[in-house]
């Protein structure tokens, strides 16, 4: 079980994506800037489609149960629940893919920098040259 773990590890470090992410030390420190009101917007946005997303629909659930209502949960929740879904998606399509894959490559290189650590203990910097 070990080894195909092992080999798994080795894998996935192989690939251009972990190996360009570990090669330049892949870090976070875009994040010390201050963000655009573009970015502000767009996290605002997917804040807010967590808000309306199930505890919207949990509180239509109820509402319908209160009042005897079922249609209240039947047609409001998939609306809301779409409506949340689009603001989500604004609100990914504000703050930009740039930030998601500058935060995806620092944690690629974390889970790699540990998984070679533990799978592959003799040589990890050989895996990744």
């Amino acid at each position: 079980m070990n080894r195909i773990i092992t080999t798994i590890v080795r894998k996935i470090a192989e690939t251009r994506f972990v190996r360009r992410a570990m090669a330049e030390r892949a870090d976070l420190s875009i994040f010390r800037q201050r963000p655009s009101p573009r970015m502000i917007a767009g996290i605002s946005a997917i804040g807010i489609s967590y808000i309306i997303g199930w505890p919207a629909i949990a509180a239509l659930g109820i509402l319908s149960i209160k009042l005897h209502q079922p249609w209240i949960v039947i047609v409001g929740g998939p609306l809301t629940y779409g409506l949340s879904h689009l603001l989500f998606l604004l609100g990914m399509y504000l703050s930009g893919a740039v930030y998601s894959l500058i935060f995806c490559r620092w944690l690629a290189r974390v889970i790699m920098e540990r998984c070679l650590v533990w799978a592959v203990p003799e040589q990890p910097s050989d895996v990744c040259r």
